[in-house]
């Protein structure tokens, strides 16, 4: 049975890497879900954020062969009960349908949405939180026919561990680069 995995991968900030990596899924015939592409807290470092609906094998395959990849630093599956994860939705809505319809307002406020502009063609509400509650608003909006626009970013995540690995990782390359690995 398919789980949704999230990969993070860590890589140099080079052309191409994108690339190469969106190819390992597509050889496997594996969709991405979402992919977020973002410097790290890494000086020179870029993290992948990517999710796909898959088996633990075929993921286990895919996140090795990404590894491999010269110019990957590392790269790991996790399950969301490892992770702290957000998207953002934007909901582009009439003002005269919000407006005529308080109800609207009420469901905004309730999901814990923000209104982050109003004029009287459209206003826009942004929302941060998990894929269901997005979604959820989307859905409680369409009801009343005033959706514009509606977009939904990727997933962003960190890990619940208590310790950064690639940060770690890259500490033991450094130390073993410059021979105080045995310190």
């Amino acid at each position: 049975m398919d789980t949704l995995y999230t990969l993070l991968v860590y890589s140099e900030n080079l052309a191409g890497i994108l690339n190469q990596i969106t190819a390992v899924f597509t050889r496997r015939q594996v969709n991405i879900e979402s992919l977020n592409v973002s410097a790290s807290s890494i000086e020179g470092v870029h993290k992948y954020t990517i999710t796909a609906w898959s088996t633990e094998d075929q993921i286990k395959k895919i996140t090795k062969q990404i590894e491999k990849k010269i110019d990957v630093i590392k790269a790991d599956y996790y399950t969301d009960d490892q992770l702290f994860i957000r998207e953002v939705g934007i909901y582009k809505l009439s003002t005269p349908e919000v407006m005529n319809n308080p109800e609207i307002s009420r469901i905004i406020r309730k999901a814990d949405a923000r209104i982050i502009e109003v004029n009287p063609t459209f206003c826009s509400v942004i929302m941060s939180g998990i894929t269901d509650e997005i979604t959820g608003l989307y859905y409680a909006l369409d009801k009343f026919n005033c959706l514009l626009q509606y977009t939904r970013s990727g997933r962003i995540a960190i890990t619940r561990s208590t310790v950064e690995e690639v940060s770690d990782f890259l500490k033991k390359q450094e130390e073993n680069t410059t021979g105080h690995g045995d310190r």
